[in-house]
C-alpha cells in the first residue's frame, strides 16, 4: 500500500508530521482529519510500498478522471480584480452557509461564462477532489491568486475558520478595488483634457497657422518676435507632428520600462512618485493604506507576523515602502518593535507610527492597523476631490494662456496690416 507523508495542524496551531499508509491520497487526508488535524501538505513517498498513485486512482472521482484525460481548455486574457473580488464574496457566502468547498467551487464555476477564471475554478475543484488542500490548489494559479490570497486561505484552513477568512479577504479586495478606482479616476480627467488640448493645438499648428503665414508673406507685413516664435513652432509641428504624437510618448514609455527593470531604477522612480506635488500625497497615502490594511488583515487571520511582513513586502507595490517593510522584518527578527523602523524611514507620518506603537503595546495591532487604513482611505477621498477641484482651474488657465498667446501673436500683424491699408 502506498505511503504518504502528511503535514497537518490542529485548531490550536500544533503541527504534525506523520507517514500514513493509504490506498490513495484522498484516503490519507481522511485518516488525518479523523485524528482531529487539518492537512496542509500531502506527498506520496517514493520509497513507499506499492506503485505511485495514478491519475485514475480509487480516490479520484469519475468526473475528475474524465477531466484529467481532456486537454485543458484554452482561454484568452486573465482574471480582473473585479472578477476575483466577486468570486471571493460569493465563495464567502456559500462557505458561511455551510456548503462543502468543492460544491461551492462547482456552483461558482457553473454560473460563469467561458473565461480564464472558469477554467481555473474547474482545475481547482478537481485538485481539491483529488485530495489537495484548497490553498495548494490555489497556489497553482499564482497570476490570479497571489501570495497574500493563498497564505490567508492557508491560515483559514489551519484554524478551521475558512468562511471568516474569505469574508475578510472579500472586504479587503473590495476596499482595495474602490481605492484603486478613485486614484485612477482622479488621473483620468487631467490626462483626458491634456490629450484633447494637445490634439487641438496640433491641428491649429498644422492647418490654421500656415494659412496666416502665407497671408503675412504675401502682404509683406513685418511680423513681431512673438509671431515669429509662433510661426517657427507651427513649422516644427507641421514637419515633426508624428514624432510629437507617437515617437516621444513611445520613447518615454520604453525608457520608463527599462529604468524600472533594475531594482535601483525602480526604487528611484517610486521615490519620485512619492514626492510629486499633489499626486505624490495621494500615492503616499494610498500606499500606506494598502500596507496597513494588508498587514492588519493577515495578522487578524492568524498569519505569523514575520510571514505577514514577507507577504506585505511583495504586495505593497512601492519599492521605497517595501524597503521600510524589510527593515521592520529585520527589526522584529532581532526582537525589536515595528514602530521604530517605520519612523526611521520618514515615509510614515507620526500618527501612523504612534498608532502602531500603541497597537503593539495593547496587543491589538490588527485593529489599530485597520483603523489607520480607514483613516487614510478617507484622506485619499478628500485629496482626490481636492485635486480634481484644483486641476480644473489650472487646466483652464493653462489653456487660456496658450490660446491667448496664439491669438495675440496672430492679431498683432493683422492690426499692422489693417493700419497700412487704412493709411
Amino acid at each position: 500500500m502506498p505511503l504518504f507523508t502528511i503535514e497537518a495542524m490542529d485548531q490550536k496551531g500544533n503541527k504534525l508530521r506523520k507517514d500514513i499508509e493509504a490506498s490513495s491520497k484522498q484516503e490519507a487526508v481522511k485518516k488525518v482529519r479523523s485524528m482531529g488535524y487539518y492537512p496542509t501538505k500531502v506527498k506520496q513517498k517514493k520509497g513507499g510500498s506499492g506503485k505511485k498513485e495514478k491519475e485514475t486512482s480509487p480516490g479520484m472521482s469519475a468526473r475528475q478522471a474524465i477531466a484529467k484525460q481532456k486537454k485543458s481548455s484554452f482561454t484568452f486574457g486573465g482574471v480582473s480584480q473585479k472578477q476575483l473580488t466577486q468570486f471571493t464574496q460569493q465563495l464567502s457566502i456559500l462557505q458561511d452557509a455551510g456548503l462543502p468547498i468543492v460544491r461551492s467551487l462547482r456552483i461558482l464555476e457553473g454560473q460563469l461564462k467561458p473565461c480564464a477564471l472558469k477554467t481555473q475554478l474547474e482545475a481547482i475543484a478537481n485538485d481539491v477532489e483529488g485530495g489537495s488542500t484548497f490553498s495548494e490548489a490555489l497556489a497553482k494559479h499564482p497570476k490570479t491568486f497571489d501570495k497574500l490570497y493563498v497564505n490567508m486561505i492557508k491560515a483559514g484552513e489551519a484554524g478551521g475558520v475558512l468562511d471568516t477568512i474569505l469574508e475578510r479577504l472579500a472586504i479587503f479586495q473590495e476596499k482595495s478595488l474602490k481605492l484603486r478606482k478613485k486614484v485612477l479616476g482622479a488621473m483620468v480627467y487631467p490626462v483626458a483634457v491634456i490629450t484633447i488640448a494637445v490634439l487641438i493645438l496640433t491641428g491649429i499648428m498644422i492647418f490654421v497657422i500656415p494659412a496666416f503665414k502665407k497671408m503675412f508673406k504675401e502682404s509683406n507685413v513685418q511680423t513681431p518676435m512673438m509671431t515669429e516664435l509662433l510661426l517657427s513652432i507651427a513649422d516644427f509641428v507641421k514637419v515633426w507632428w508624428w514624432a510629437i504624437l507617437i515617437v516621444i510618448p513611445a520613447t518615454i514609455i520604453i525608457t520608463y520600462k527599462m529604468i524600472v527593470k533594475s531594482p535601483s531604477g525602480r526604487f528611484a522612480v517610486d521615490k519620485i512618485k512619492l514626492n510629486i506635488p499633489i499626486f505624490g500625497m495621494i500615492i503616499r497615502k494610498s500606499t500606506i493604506s494598502r500596507f496597513t490594511r494588508t498587514l492588519g488583515t493577515l495578522i487578524a487571520s492568524g498569519v505569523p507576523i514575520l510571514e505577514a511582513l514577507g507577504i506585505v513586502k511583495d504586495a505593497v507595490g512601492n519599492e521605497v515602502v517595501a524597503k521600510a517593510v524589510e527593515n521592520v522584518y529585520n527589526s522584529i527578527k532581532e526582537g525589536e518593535s515595528i514602530a521604530g523602523p517605520l519612523k526611521e524611514s520618514k515615509i510614515f507620518d507620526d500618527l501612523v507610527v504612534n498608532m502602531i506603537d500603541v497597537g503593539e503595546e495593547t496587543g491589538e495591532l490588527d485593529k489599530m492597523l485597520m483603523k489607520i487604513s480607514d483613516t487614510y482611505d478617507d484622506d485619499v477621498d478628500v485629496a482626490v476631490e481636492s485635486m480634481t477641484s484644483l486641476m480644473e482651474p489650472i487646466l483652464i488657465i493653462g489653456m487660456g494662456a496658450t490660446v491667448g498667446f496664439i491669438v495675440i501673436a496672430l492679431f498683432m500683424p493683422l492690426i499692422s496690416l489693417i493700419s497700412n491699408i487704412g493709411g
